[in-house]
């Protein structure tokens, strides 16, 4: 792969922003060949603010999706991977961010958002904009993270003077933890009556605030835990793979990888040059 650095940088949030942000992630990477990567789909809402040049980003890999340039963008839940081209380098900051977090921060529910991708601004505005000025005018990890502790931090104060967004159902919040908590390995079924409603209603219910159904969002979290497996320093064979992550066999994992990806395991493997980079 020849001469390449680099760093991903983790960090939690802000106390007061955990029930609604995962994680921070910045990223360098500098010196890889040319190609397009594969945004998986996952648990979370994925937002990313660049430090460079504008993303250049598509809403589907291999399938002629338009490519379109954002300087910061902002995607709900997906059913498929997003296409990311690049040039070998990558400077930015991800922010991850929980479906029952969207209305705090965005002041919407996350299913306003479902398969879709739109520029941070578009659901901040000013702050959106301000996010970014001041992220790439910081000059430490540190710095970055503070001013992002700082935004979200206003947006969430923003939203929650907003009378007309409403609070996530608890019935709904309950079944999304968990769904999360057992990796999509779960009936939804067994979690409709555990909650005193039919399967039916959940399901109208959690696909109107989370914008998938119970049952595609516990696929697409048993996907998650393989791929998570697949990218991981010392990956397991593609059969034990499927095994640990809940799949029926091999066959079964390979079925929804092209589905979610858009390329069998093995063309992914091929094709992503930023795997294992940290």
């Amino acid at each position: 792969m020849g001469d390449h650095t680099a760093t991903r940088i983790d960090a939690r949030s802000a106390p007061a922003l955990r029930r609604y942000v995962g994680s921070y992630v910045g990223f360098d990477l500098r010196g890889f060949p040319a190609g397009v990567h594969c945004g998986p789909p996952g648990r979370v809402l994925t937002a990313v603010i660049s430090l460079s040049d504008p993303l250049e980003v598509a809403a589907g890999v291999d399938d002629r999706s338009p490519v379109t340039r954002f300087a910061s963008v902002a995607g709900g839940l997906m059913c498929r991977s997003v296409a990311i081209h690049h040039d070998g380098r990558q400077q930015g900051v991800k922010v991850s961010l929980t479906p029952l977090g969207a209305r705090a921060v965005y002041g919407m529910p996350a299913a306003a958002l479902a398969h879709r991708l739109v520029p941070l601004d578009e659901l901040l505005g000013a702050l959106g904009i301000e996010l970014v000025d001041r992220l790439r005018a910081a000059t430490t990890w540190a710095a970055r993270f503070a001013a992002l502790d700082e935004l979200l931090l206003r947006a969430v104060g923003r939203a929650a003077g907003v009378d007309r967004v409403p609070r996530v159902r608890p019935e709904v919040a309950e079944a999304w933890r968990r769904l999360v908590t057992a990796r999509g390995r779960v009936q939804v079924g067994a979690v409709a009556a555990e909650l005193g409603w039919s399967r039916r209603y959940l399901t109208e219910r959690f696909r109107g605030e989370v914008g998938l159904s119970p049952k595609t969002f516990a696929r697409v979290l048993r996907f998650e835990h393989a791929h998570e497996l697949a990218t991981a320093h010392d990956p397991l064979p593609w059969a034990d793979a499927a095994t640990v992550s809940g799949y029926a066999d091999q066959a079964h994992l390979v079925r929804d990888w092209r589905e979610f990806i858009g390329r069998s395991p093995t063309a992914w493997r091929r094709g992503e040059v930023l795997l294992g980079s940290g």
